[in-house]
């Protein structure tokens, strides 16, 4: 059996696009050729890949088995390319990133700083879920990833995780709210106040272990919204007020400029911890290893303050 990358490469494009047609356009090959390609993977193997019709092309079941598995090859050949050529000097390669919804909010400030110190490393950045950070490292589709404590909890033995920074769980609220007239806030203050939270896994990490009755409140808040701009924006408006974590000093000054007020919030002070974390069964590349360490170095120096606003 002798399979080919390009045999390779044909399957996922054709499987991604469902067209022979834009396939070939992708690869820069004529129809035909992709044609052979996937004809010749289907020979070697003895299978099926698509199910084909005079009006449409689909991915047989065993098509959609082994299409996993096909990305899988072709992203260890690229990871194979990038550690043999970053090798060679540190002033070059290649370090794929995946971060989660409010670690990607400071990224492009750090790439930015990583950018000036190494000019030939291009580091590409993938926004996603929280959930799916570690599935893109298991799949080796990107080299590290940074998220919150939440994505380790199922993680796989293969995937190690270093603390790279925690921040305290705050409330903002308007300059005229009563709340700001306190000088120290606690969750129980938050009874019986219209709250503005976010979807998903944030609330889960909001009411852990807090008193039943104030995390059945933070869980049933009156607005629940995706992203934590338009939150900051209707407490503004005035339709309550919300739960943050001091992320970016940006943050901090648009809440400041904008008449509003972020405090800590105590009894309990409770902090959300982000990690990057990687494979531990694999080697980083020269430069992967480089960025990490800035990483590590840029937050240590960065968000200090913010742990203590």
């Amino acid at each position: 059996m002798n399979i080919s990358i390009r045999q390779l490469t044909a399957f996922i494009k054709v499987a991604d696009n469902g067209s022979f047609t834009r396939a070939s356009d992708q690869m820069h090959l004529t129809q035909s050729a992709v044609s052979g390609l996937i004809k010749e993977l289907e020979s070697s193997l003895g299978i099926v890949l698509f199910d084909r019709t005079t009006r449409q092309l689909s991915l047989s079941a065993v098509g959609r088995h082994l299409l996993p598995q096909a990305r899988r090859i072709l992203n260890e050949m690229q990871l194979f390319e990038n550690e043999a050529s970053s090798l060679t000097s540190l002033a070059q390669g290649q370090v794929r990133l995946a971060v989660s919804q409010f670690a990607a909010s400071s990224m492009p400030a750090v790439i930015a700083q990583f950018a000036k110190e190494y000019p030939e490393i291009s580091v590409s950045l993938l926004d996603c879920s929280a959930e799916n950070v570690l599935e893109h490292i298991q799949n080796i589709e990107v080299d590290l990833g940074v998220g919150t404590e939440l994505e380790f909890m199922d993680a796989e033995d293969d995937i190690s995780a270093d603390l790279l920074y925690q921040l305290p769980f705050c409330v903002v609220m308007p300059d005229s709210h009563a709340l700001a007239r306190k000088s120290e806030i606690v969750w129980q203050d938050l009874i019986d106040t219209p709250l503005i939270t976010l979807q998903g896994p944030f609330i889960e990490q909001v009411t852990a272990e807090l008193d039943e009755r104030i995390a059945n409140h933070i869980q049933q808040a009156r607005y629940k919204v995706n992203f934590m701009s338009t939150a900051l924006e209707m407490t503004r408006q005035g339709f309550g007020i919300t739960l943050c974590l001091p992320y970016m000093p940006e943050v901090i000054d648009w809440v400041s400029a904008n008449g509003l007020q972020m405090r800590p919030l105590t009894q309990p002070v409770k902090m959300r911890r982000f990690f990057i974390y990687q494979r531990s069964s694999r080697a980083l590349s020269p430069a992967s290893i480089a960025f990490k360490h800035f990483l590590q170095g840029y937050f240590a120096t960065h968000f200090d303050d913010l742990q203590n606003i």
